[in-house]
């Protein structure tokens, strides 16, 4: 037996690290309860699944499974290129942008470095900055007027970026709380911020963004060679149970980052099923359009409810449910509903739930309706 145990021999960040919560899955709600037609609107998944394109071609390609994939994704990187109008060297690909954050972390950080992200900011940034042994620095959020919001104070990041600073995440739009840095905010950020300092814009939700203000962040990367963008193919897209993402940044960027990658980090069905779905455009403007109707379709239910919620320009709402939301998210789980609790985002009074169908939708309106009766 060793003295002390063997934690003592993980690195000194993993020892005091706590794990990323995922959404609970609903074959684990049935095991637990024995309930059937569970809606899960917990993960921000698209309620459509992938395009019918990306299935046909999943299964055709199912004929190589035994082959190992490209381990340079040629192919996907060349439709991105082309797509989006920037060179092959400049993509990094990942297992899910969850891998690309984790790269940016391997190949910026270190021991004595510290990295920047806003209050309520995604969860992953300060999982991947402590699990190499850097410091996390979390910048209390703003409501835009400098006042306490759940936005990103982007002027207070720049101020507090102490010398060791080496990465700056930026979540547009962020999860959990759906808002978004404007164009000139951010070209401010990126103008003020020293250019020692890596910039990483996460983009997951990008697609859904229909706001003119929006930055077109890849038209920034000549200017600041600093900046990374990270997206993903599991929101918007439907692949999440595939796990694809990448970074577009400067390639002197992705060449480091490309350093540390592992190899074959993307398996062969991801690409395939990546690269079909961005030759389907039209279903991705479905998808933003049941989404925008979606999306409404609950706003406008929490308001007949009388339950705030946080604006959000994503697919999903985090609502407040103004006394610890941990119960009624237990009861909503008995009521066959599973959306997400906030407590390790330190927001214990909301939840948040994804747009799901119309009738998805509906089930959680009426269950949250049910549990709240009495409130």
């Amino acid at each position: 037996m060793i003295e002390g145990g063997l934690q003592r021999l993980a690195v000194s960040g993993v020892q005091a690290l706590q794990p990323y919560q995922p959404g609970k899955p609903v074959s684990e709600l049935e095991r637990e309860l024995g309930i059937q037609d569970i809606v899960k609107l917990a993960s921000n998944e698209n309620p459509l699944g992938p395009s019918p394109k990306v299935l046909t071609a999943l299964q055709n390609a199912l004929v190589d499974i035994a082959r190992y994939p490209d381990g340079n994704g040629y192919q996907l990187k060349k439709m991105l290129s082309e797509r989006y109008g920037v060179g092959i060297d400049q993509i990094t690909l990942g297992n899910g942008s969850n891998d690309v954050l984790e790269l940016v972390a391997r190949t910026f950080l270190s021991p004595g470095a510290c990295a920047i992200y806003s209050q309520y900011a995604f969860a992953v940034y300060p999982i991947v900055v402590q699990a190499v042994g850097a410091k996390g620095i979390a910048v209390p959020a703003c409501n835009g007027l400098g006042e306490q919001g759940y936005g990103h104070d982007l002027e207070k990041m720049v101020r507090e970026a102490p010398r060791e600073c080496r990465v700056v995440f930026v979540a547009n739009p962020n999860n959990p709380t759906g808002n978004y840095c404007c164009s000139d905010s951010l070209m401010g950020f990126l103008e003020t911020l020293s250019r020692q300092v890596i910039v990483v814009v996460d983009e997951a939700y990008f697609e859904y963004v229909e706001q003119e203000d929006y930055p077109d962040t890849l038209a920034l990367l000549d200017q600041y060679p600093n900046l990374v963008v990270t997206r993903t193919f599991s929101k918007a897209y439907g692949l999440a149970g595939l796990r694809v993402g990448y970074a577009i940044s400067s390639p002197e960027v992705a060449n480091l980052m490309n350093r540390v990658r592992q190899p074959f980090n993307v398996n062969s069905l991801a690409l395939v099923g990546a690269e079909a779905a961005l030759l389907d455009q039209d279903y991705l403007k479905y998808s933003r359009e049941v989404n925008n109707q979606g999306l409404n379709q609950l706003m406008q239910g929490l308001e007949k409810l009388g339950i705030d919620y946080l604006a959000s320009v994503g697919n999903f709402l985090s609502f407040d449910c103004k006394r610890t939301a941990l119960p009624i998210y237990k009861d909503l789980l008995r009521q066959g509903v599973i959306v997400r609790p906030l407590d390790n985002y330190e927001m214990p009074q909301h939840l948040r739930v994804t747009v799901g169908t119309v009738k998805e939708n509906a089930a959680f309106l009426k269950a949250l309706a049910i549990v709240t009766a009495n409130d």
